[in-house]
């Protein structure tokens, strides 16, 4: 029971900073690409992999913050799932090259912020 309160703390933190973070941006930028969406995948990658990397190679940690963070924030923070949809909407829409650079700018910067995350976590 403990490992669901856990994941389900971590997820409602979560779920309320990828809003937070979709909405602040949206009063910044136009929407003609998922910009907010972009902002915390790329965020995500880089704070899971920090995370991940930090407390498998750098501290011993209670397996208990992997369930809170790994599982519950960053499952409930990251938006991998709405990118595929946004981007499908995006092709339905007749805009095929801005669906593929969303694809392309989602996946490559969220694989550095993550590949970032481990060398900052190794490093520091």
């Amino acid at each position: 029971m403990k490992e669901f309160l856990l994941v389900g703390a971590g997820g409602f933190v979560g779920a309320n900073a990828r809003y937070w973070v979709n909405a602040s941006i949206a009063r910044y930028v136009s929407a003609s690409l998922p910009w907010g969406t972009l902002a915390v995948n790329v965020t995500g990658s880089f704070v899971l992999g920090a995370f991940l990397a930090w407390t498998t190679e750098r501290v011993l940690a209670d397996p208990a913050y992997r369930l809170l963070v790994a599982i519950g924030f960053c499952g409930a923070y990251t938006t991998f799932s709405s990118c595929a949809f946004e981007t499908v909407r995006l092709w339905e829409q007749g805009h095929v090259w801005t669906a593929a650079g969303s694809l392309m700018a989602n996946n490559f910067l969220a694989l550095a912020a993550a590949l970032l995350g481990v060398a900052l976590a190794r490093w520091a």
